[in-house]
């Protein structure tokens, strides 16, 4: 990305899509937590939104062009709905500001304290990006339901983990500010909601701070959570890791090599799915007297021990065979194999019973428990392996 000489003291990119009903008093807001003296612009980022925010938000900014203040309003229509994150970067592009703030405009983000992450940043020793973050100390959630932030807990943990932004305990906020320099030169994917992650994976070296406050959840208009969102936060994830692992042979990334044996763990679990099939399937054709549930039980044994041995060879690239060793291992493997089982049943019955989420998103979620068990216990302690390497 290459951008313009700055010309003024602060932007603040505001993408908008269906905000007629907060448009107005979100920009009268943020005009009353702005110093007067700072020069500043807004850039409003419209994606063709059905309820004319678009238009709401250009009246507006008529009726202030001609005053005195610093603050000054840009909006810029675009023709279809292309996502917050392709927003976001077009307003990056048109900012002329040397610091840039980005922030929702459903008062979900309170404009209260972007003068103090304005300080942070201006600080010393200076400061690149300042994250407002709901998980520091002083920072709180209302108004999500427990699966909602269940799900912002689980995505936060596989961006520290699986992307190595660890030191940032709000990878995931949609609200922070930044000095403009250190995009120069990145290539945004700009996949779905995201953009911090993507600057904090893509920026070099940035010096990080986080701002506790309290996200509060939308009061008015529809919120914009729901599954095609969770798919891209997939993509953009994957898209990430493989940036990490095309610049891994300068930098050997931690975290790039974490997820990829992670990944070839989860492979070996798909392989062991086929294995535990195939051979009951055999067993209980081939001896029409053998009952069902003792050929499954041998072909849950024989996936456990296919999926043993791949994970040592392949996963955890363990090519020593002694017999001692080996049969410590297997056992290991066993042990924890059978522990993960009782985690996902256990993990199944809070969720659905307790907590009342439905059984496809639970199961999910218990698999995904299990396996995660599974995989950092067999690291650690089958193949003796430090959890983030």
């Amino acid at each position: 990305m290459t951008l313009q000489k700055p010309l003024l003291k602060l932007s603040l990119i505001l993408p908008t899509y269906n905000e007629a009903e907060n448009i107005i008093k979100i920009l009268e807001s943020i005009e009353d937590a702005l110093p007067e003296t700072m020069t500043s612009e807004v850039i409003i980022v419209d994606d063709n939104s059905p309820d004319d925010t678009g238009k709401i938000a250009e009246q507006y900014a008529s009726q202030k062009r001609g005053n005195n203040r610093a603050l000054s309003l840009k909006v810029i229509h675009r023709a279809t709905k292309g996502g917050l994150s392709s927003a976001i970067v077009r307003g990056i592009h048109s900012a002329q500001g040397e610091i840039v703030v980005v922030m929702d405009s459903d008062f979900s983000h309170p404009p209260q304290i972007i003068p103090e992450m304005i300080k942070k940043l201006e600080g010393s020793p200076p400061v690149d990006i300042v994250v407002a973050s709901r998980y520091v100390r002083g920072g709180s959630i209302i108004g999500w339901p427990f699966k909602r932030r269940l799900l912002s807990r689980g995505a936060t943990k596989i961006a520290q983990y699986g992307l190595g932004v660890k030191k940032v305990k709000d990878p995931m906020s949609g609200y922070f500010a930044f000095r403009r320099q250190i995009v120069e030169g990145i290539e945004f994917d700009a996949i779905g909601y995201k953009i911090l992650l993507e600057i904090l994976v893509k920026a070099k070296n940035p010096h990080v701070k986080e701002v506790p406050y309290t996200f509060t959840n939308r009061t008015s208009g529809a919120s914009k959570l729901n599954l095609p969102v969770i798919f891209d936060y997939v993509k953009s994830v994957w898209r990430l890791y493989r940036y990490g692992r095309s610049i891994s042979a300068k930098e050997k990334r931690a975290s790039v090599k974490f997820l990829s044996k992670a990944a070839r763990f989860y492979s070996v679990g798909a392989t062991g799915l086929l294995v535990n099939y195939a051979s009951s399937f055999i067993l209980s054709s081939l001896f029409p007297n053998l009952w069902y549930l003792h050929a499954s039980a041998v072909g849950i044994l024989l996936s456990i021990t296919s999926n043993f041995f791949l994970n040592k060879v392949w996963t955890f690239e363990d090519r020593g065979f002694e017999i001692r060793k080996t049969a410590k291992q297997y056992g290991l493997f066993l042990g924890f194999s059978t522990f993960g089982a009782l985690i996902q049943i256990g993990a199944l019955y809070l969720l659905v019973e307790t907590y009342h989420i439905s059984y496809p998103l639970s199961l999910v979620l218990a698999v995904l428990a299990a396996s995660s068990s599974n995989f950092l216990l067999n690291k650690k302690w089958t193949f003796n392996e430090r959890l983030l390497d």
